[in-house]
């Protein structure tokens, strides 16, 4: 994952109070996010409880955005943290016509990083420009009144 400085302001979906939404490079999986937490800490029981439940009605505004934007079959959620250290959630929309639906999305992008040609392309491109991905779902949070910082 990149830190929150190395993504562009154009990648900033969204600043709720107490993380930031960003768009994710792996946008074949079209809407992929991450939800960065504002405060640092690495496991989620390390927030103060107000806090942490602030931090999980975010995460499900941003994945009620993903699905009225892009509709996916499935949303799979993971909280990992075992190469940056710091909370932030993955939220991978998962489609019917993903030849490769029943495996982990991490096999795939594991090899996109080990290739320079077609297979990486193929992964960070979405079914439209990452600016309209963005817009789109800045748009429906928007309508979702959800808060922001």
């Amino acid at each position: 994952m990149e830190t929150i400085d190395e993504f562009g302001a154009s990648d900033v979906v969204w600043r709720f109070p107490y993380s930031v939404a960003l768009l994710g490079m792996w946008q074949f999986y079209q809407g992929y996010c991450l939800l960065v937490s504002r405060r640092h800490a690495t496991e989620l029981n390390d927030l103060p409880a107000d806090e942490r439940r602030a931090y999980l009605d975010e995460m499900c505004l941003l994945a009620q955005a993903i699905q009225t934007c892009y509709r996916p079959h499935k949303l799979n959620y993971e909280l990992l943290g075992n190469q940056v250290p710091h909370l932030h959630w993955h939220l991978f929309p998962r489609y019917l016509d993903d030849p490769d639906r029943q495996t982990a999305v991490w096999v795939a992008i594991e090899h996109a990083l080990r290739e320079d040609g077609v297979w990486r392309r193929r992964m960070e491109t979405g079914r439209e420009e990452r600016s309209a991905t963005a817009a789109n779902l800045r748009r429906a949070l928007q309508e979702l009144g959800a808060p922001q910082a």
